[in-house]
């Protein structure tokens, strides 16, 4: 090996002794290169040392804003004052203390995404704010409304104030789907308030579920350093397109340790869109319930890994019933990508405009078919809207509206069948006494179905003996039983 490669070396080098030497000698590089490629070699020449991201860094920054969100916040000297059952104990004793207000304030980041001004961040950065101020890489200050909240997806859609129309600098938008584990990716915001900063990495990991991030969130894993104020800033490819939004990171000490998380691009998509039509997001539903392939479910079907969902419902008149999707059946991908739970499944939905068409591959009884799933919005009750529960009952001081396709859809919650479902509680309130909380669903009381927040409200008119509230808390049941003293 090593004569043939001092041969290699010879010869190249006689080559270039020969007429045409520059372009011989560019010859000779490649081929030595080619030949010992396999090995740790220095760089062969300046222009390999000088690698650098600063084209896609100048390309990117100038759309890329610091976002500075303004709240006021009315907090109590003591925080016994606010806890409810020292209040009850020693309310009468305690002088009444006017709360004191203050500005909060958090700093975060953002990407310009249209040239019109709209900007890209997340939810967590300007929730409740009552002013957000926007600051472009060049100087240039702008006050800005929130125009789109989408809780589910913490992503937030601001709109700039500008008096002129001129078009701004924007970034288009990736599919995250054609993202490998291993290709580079820059993340750039505004960390510690110290000005815009870019770094570079990885990407680690794809479809992380399991971050302690609720819904169905599908995250993009990198080792690019991502610190607080990062936040709503973009994660973005070496073409400068943006492929997640800079959201999270995986720390004991609140620094970066090389494990950060954005939200894929794809979950952008109908935000965007709802920018025009008043915030108002469209998402569709397949129309079915679902249940994760376990080790013994797939033993059961002669699976090879433990991948796929199980429908257990499909729902009149819905988009799995017109494409002929059946109880039963185990569903293995969604327009080519593999569906491994629930959680994939929901994801994939999010990220599909209404009225388009999706290949499902699915097995049914071993037999492995493709059917066409034209998704649509899903449906909501005539008059549904929320009520606070009033009374002498468990129920009192709860917010709840009726569950609807769209109403489950809107929360990120599996459709039933029906029930009525609790929004939030009021602290104190006898329905937090009770150890009712938010996302739980009232099925039955006193036996009587539950599908409405009219037939809750007539059901929990005081009764002679007492309630027994039948609710569902993700798949368990709990039984209530409340005497009427």
């Amino acid at each position: 090996m090593r004569i043939q490669r001092l041969f290699l070396i010879i010869s190249a080098f006689l080559l270039m002794k020969t007429e045409g030497f520059a372009e011989n000698k560019v010859l000779a590089e490649k081929e030595v290169i080619k030949e010992i490629s396999s090995e740790k070699v220095l760089p062969p020449s300046r222009d390999q040392l000088q690698m650098s991201f600063s084209p896609v860094v100048k390309k990117v920054t100038p759309a890329v804003v610091n976002i500075y969100a303004a709240k006021m916040v009315r907090s109590r000297t003591s925080p016994f004052l606010e806890d409810p059952i020292f209040r009850h104990f020693f309310g009468d004793i305690i002088p009444e203390e006017q709360p004191h207000a203050r500005i909060q304030k958090s700093l975060g980041s953002g990407v310009i995404v249209r040239n019109d001004g709209l900007v890209i961040t997340n939810l967590h950065v300007v929730n409740e704010a009552e002013e957000v101020k926007v600051v472009l890489n060049d100087g240039r200050e702008f006050e800005a409304d929130i125009i789109v909240k989408d809780q589910r997806t913490d992503v937030a859609a601001l709109k700039l104030r500008r008096k002129d129309k001129k078009e701004l600098p924007h970034l288009d938008i990736r599919d995250a789907d054609e993202l490998e584990v291993g290709d580079v990716v820059l993340a750039v915001g505004n960390p510690f308030g110290l000005g815009q900063t870019v770094t570079m990495g990885i990407v680690s990991g794809l479809a992380r579920t399991q971050v302690g991030i609720d819904d169905f969130r599908s995250l993009i894993q990198t080792d690019a350093a991502i610190n607080p104020g990062n936040s709503g800033g973009p994660l973005v490819t070496l073409d400068g397109k943006v492929v997640g939004i800079n959201t999270a990171i995986f720390s004991n000490s609140g620094g970066s340790i090389g494990i950060g998380f954005a939200i894929p691009s794809n979950l952008l998509v109908p935000i965007i869109a709802s920018a025009d039509h008043g915030g108002k997001i469209k998402r569709v539903w397949a129309g079915i319930t679902m249940q994760n392939v376990d080790q013994e479910i797939a033993k059961a079907l002669g699976l090879e890994k433990i991948s796929g969902i199980i429908v257990k419902a499909v729902f009149d008149n819905s988009p799995a019933k017109k494409a002929g999707i059946e109880v039963g059946d185990l569903i293995l991908e969604l327009n080519g990508h593999e569906v491994k739970n629930e959680t994939a499944f929901r994801f994939r939905i999010a990220s599909i405009k209404e009225g388009s068409s999706v290949k499902v591959k699915l097995q049914r009884k071993g037999i492995v078919l493709e059917k066409d799933l034209i998704l649509e919005t899903p449906p909501d009750f005539d008059g549904n809207k929320q009520v606070r529960l009033v009374g002498r009952h468990p129920l009192s001081g709860a917010v709840v509206i009726g569950l609807s396709p769209a109403v489950a859809s809107e929360l990120g919650m599996g459709f039933g069948g029906g029930g009525v479902v609790i929004l939030s509680v009021t602290a104190g309130s006898p329905a937090s006494f009770a150890g009712f909380m938010p996302g739980d669903v009232v099925l039955k009381i006193n036996d009587a179905e539950i599908k409405t927040v009219g037939d809750i409200e007539q059901n929990l008119k005081r009764s002679k003996r007492g309630w027994i509230i039948v609710s569902r808390r993700g798949e368990s049941v709990r039984r209530l039983i409340v005497e009427n003293g």
